[in-house]
């Protein structure tokens, strides 16, 4: 039988100005605005002139440009039948024309559908038709034009966007994310990264991460068009270019994996690099290391770090470490932020450890066009998130597991049961599991323990098989070949953990 724990009355080191109750027992934000449009429209009366967004290599638009570029695109979209409440897909790689296709779907009043461009040609049919979208932004083509068109009455309540997720069945799961959504983890990042909202035209955050991945979208690209600073986007990731950029483009905001900064930081050049100008630093979608952490404010002296939890399904941002307690607490993900409830499902009375569930106006409206999906995620106002977690005396939460057997690879999320799938029907395959590896850089690497059912069994001809099934994050670093049966309790399930224990690894296969 299911039980809840509901958070305590943790005291939270963030700013909770004008968070309230309402009538559902749900913190929200007064005074935000209405939608994204108001926000971007609210940004550009008073910042026109200033740079909103810089492609590295390519195109820079002020805020007036970028409205006016976005419009003309949202008149395009109309122009091609796009009606309000149609879904529009983003297959734009990173960069200028990215942000305008997702914000002119905005201004046309309709979806957008960003689409995870890693993903194998078969999880990008399936999204585009499991979504019905009317239109897709394809990479090489113009983007549409029109008469300006801008739908601004959009309700907090309407659905902007739907984000897809994999899901253990490895069908990826559409998540609908309201104006709300967005616009409370706009405010929710403001607030934990310490922001200045009078200082946003100063601030340039450099997005080093994918822009369909919540974190580049929500946690960056419309945090600064909402206090009008300026998002460099570096379209494809270079580590000189990375860290050349803070220097060139002047940048004083970043926000990425751990994986990023551990190879920037080993850089043999990277004290050539004047990166005093950095203010901020934010980390999260892998494990990090104390050691990384105390490298980090060291490599760069002025910035102020911190570690942000959060799923597709919480528009990002669920919980953050401070600065304060970063180094102390690197295992920890932080506190919960200023509108975000947490509770401990089916808690350990000896271990405190539970499922952790998230209750606040960042929670997504649920899946689309899985409503058994969506029951089972989203229980009386509260995310079911799978995750395994304790929560301590201070409010400090600690992820200590994964009940989905999520592998995290530098930010990028690999479903064991989806490699699993895919290997079960591999030529010479008998019998397969996918765990995780530990990895100093990328956090976690994809290991599969293969039974081989003949005796020239080929690891080569099985990576081959896989790449063109699977994303190529989600194909196996790593190969172990047994050839005792794997362990399995009496019911069949496969026991990981002991999986895990049994297997040695062997040199990563790139």
């Amino acid at each position: 039988m299911m039980t809840i724990e509901a958070g305590r009355a943790y005291k939270i080191p963030f700013d909770t100005t004008g968070v309230y109750v309402d009538e559902h027992g749900v913190k929200r934000y007064q005074r935000l605005p209405e939608s994204l449009t108001t926000m971007f429209r609210a940004s550009v009366e008073a910042h026109p002139d200033v740079e909103a967004i810089v492609e590295v290599g390519g195109p820079r638009y002020t805020y007036r440009q970028l409205w006016e570029r976005a419009a003309t695109v949202a008149g395009g979209l109309r122009a091609r039948g796009v009606q309000r409440g149609d879904r529009v897909a983003n297959l734009l790689p990173a960069g200028a024309n990215w942000v305008i296709a997702f914000l002119a779907t905005q201004l046309a009043g309709a979806i957008v559908v960003p689409v995870n461009t890693r993903f194998a040609p078969p999880e990008i049919e399936y999204v585009l038709s499991d979504s019905g979208v009317a239109f897709t932004f394809w990479p090489g083509e113009p983007l549409p034009e029109g008469t300006a068109l801008v739908v601004d009455d959009a309700k907090p309540t309407d659905v902007a966007a739907i984000f897809y997720t994999s899901g253990t069945t490895g069908f990826p799961k559409g998540a609908l994310t309201t104006h709300e959504n967005f616009l409370s983890t706009i405010e929710t990042s403001i607030r934990v990264f310490g922001l200045g909202r009078s200082e946003g035209p100063k601030l340039r955050n450099l997005i080093s991460v994918p822009l369909f991945h919540v974190t580049g979208c929500n946690a960056q690209l419309l945090v600064q068009l909402a206090v009008g600073g300026t998002t460099v986007v570096l379209p494809e990731f270079d580590v000189q270019a990375f860290l050349s950029t803070i220097v060139t483009e002047h940048v004083n905001v970043i926000v990425s994996v751990p994986a990023i900064f551990a190879l920037a930081l080993v850089q043999g050049n990277f004290a050539d690099y004047d990166v005093s100008g950095v203010s901020f630093i934010g980390y999260g979608g892998a494990p990090i290391s104390p050691l990384l952490v105390e490298r980090l404010k060291a490599g760069f002296p002025n910035a102020r770090v911190g570690n942000g939890f959060g799923l597709t399904e919480t528009a990002s941002i669920a919980t953050f470490l401070p600065h304060d307690w970063a180094a102390e607490h690197a295992d920890s993900v932080g506190f919960a932020a200023p509108v975000v409830d947490l509770a401990l499902a089916d808690q350990d009375p000896t271990t405190g450890v539970g499922e952790l569930l998230v209750r606040g106006p960042n929670v997504v409206a649920g899946y689309w066009n899985k409503p058994e999906a969506t029951e089972s995620a989203f229980v009386d106002g509260w995310l079911h998130t799978g995750d395994l977690a304790r929560i301590d005396d201070e409010g400090l939460v600690y992820i200590v597991d994964r009940a989905k057997d999520v592998i995290n690879r530098g930010g990028e999320n690999v479903y064991s049961v989806e490699v699993e799938n895919a290997l079960a029907g591999a030529p010479g395959v008998a019998d397969a599991a996918v765990v995780a590896v530990p990895d100093e850089v990328m956090g976690e690497k994809v290991g599969a323990v293969v039974v081989p059912s003949t005796a020239d069994f080929d690891v080569a001809g099985l990576i081959a098989y896989l790449r063109p099934l699977l994303a190529d994050f989600k194909v196996p670093q790593y190969i172990s070949v047994r050839t005792q049966p794997l362990p399995r309790n009496p019911g069949g399930k496969l026991l990981k953990r002991q999986l895990r224990e049994q297997t040695t690894w062997g040199e990563a296969l790139r």
